[in-house]
């Protein structure tokens, strides 16, 4: 029996080698990384470009933003709602393809429509995204890995944030090549997706079958609980999120390689997220989220105080980060 083998028997019926966990661990935060953080967050370093080539002021900016948050709220239920039925790869696959061409459409983009279509398009491919990987790690790793698996692809989020900022800054005042090359690297990422994510079959062997489309029941008692409180923290971390870069441009006159550099410090402290998994097991989720959100209420005041200060905005960046990257 060859080393692979061993591993795989060596890990139950059904379950991923430790070498599988972690290509669809690699996998799986990649996707995340090139969904979230490219094609939906990367809106906010470009809202001040954005902003001068399309003429746009903060209301139609922060529609934008709105109805691309809308989408991924779509998305999310049908992408729930599908990937029992076809299995985690496909539907990855989908979140990368609906992500590159997103990511495209947003480069190419010659007016305000074309633009919110795309930021529309690539921001739906969060929702899709999430839902798959999380289905293939709950069929196929171990329940030792799961919780730790899982916590180290949600922090996918702070790595595509992370690579945005530097992308951003190589273009300079070009920012359709940055979306040209965001646009590759989602391409990119689908292939690996495609390779690494588990399809149906392998998922099958451990659910036992994919016959039922929708758990029952749909939601779990107190999960609308849960459900409200993401929905808050969601809303509350916007306003970073869209006008956070826009506002150290505008309000603080800070220049472009300041404010970018508060965008990958944002994102390089969201690579902590990884750990949250391991925080809410020690001290409790209740205790972790009121920790979360008074950190993350802190921040987006720091910002707000003193959007001209370099070094409190790269402060208030890494705080924000952390918790929202989770």
């Amino acid at each position: 029996m060859s080393q692979r083998a061993r591993e795989t028997a060596s890990e139950g019926p059904g379950l991923l080698s430790r070498r599988g966990v972690l290509r669809l661990t690699g996998a799986g935060l990649s996707l995340i990384a090139v969904c979230y953080g490219l094609a939906r967050f990367a809106y906010g370093l470009f809202v001040p470009v954005f902003r001068a080539e399309f003429d746009l002021d903060a209301a139609t900016a922060g529609a934008i933003a709105s109805g691309s948050y809308a989408a991924y709220c779509v998305a999310i239920v049908v992408s729930t709602v599908l990937t029992p039925r076809f299995g985690g790869r496909i539907v990855a696959v989908a979140a990368g393809v609906v992500a590159t061409a997103g990511t495209l459409m947003i480069a190419a983009a010659p007016s305000t429509i074309v633009l919110t279509a795309g930021m529309l398009l690539a921001g739906s491919s969060t929702g899709v995204a999430s839902p798959p990987v999380a289905h293939a790690v709950a069929h196929t790793v171990a329940a030792a890995r799961r919780n730790r698996a899982q916590t180290v692809i949600n922090a996918g989020t702070g790595v595509g944030v992370a690579i945005a900022g530097p992308i951003a800054l190589l273009t300079h005042e070009h920012w359709r090549t940055a979306w040209l090359v965001f646009s590759a690297l989602c391409a990119l990422v689908t292939i690996w997706a495609a390779v690494c994510v588990p399809g149906a079959a392998a998922q099958d062997r451990r659910a036992g079958g994919l016959q039922q489309v929708l758990p029952h029941p749909v939601l779990p008692k107190g999960s609308g609980r849960m459900v409200m409180a993401a929905a808050t923290m969601g809303i509350a971390s916007a306003a970073v999120w869209t006008f956070g870069r826009d506002i150290f441009v505008t309000e603080g006159q800070m220049s472009e390689q300041a404010s970018t550099t508060a965008w990958i410090v944002l994102g390089a402290f969201g690579v902590a997220g990884a750990a949250t998994g391991d925080l809410a097991e020690r001290f409790g989720i209740a205790r972790s989220w009121t920790t979360i959100m008074l950190t993350l209420a802190a921040a987006t005041a720091l910002i707000a105080a003193a959007p001209d200060s370099s070094f409190i905005a790269w402060a208030a960046a890494a705080v924000f980060g952390a918790p929202t990257s989770a």
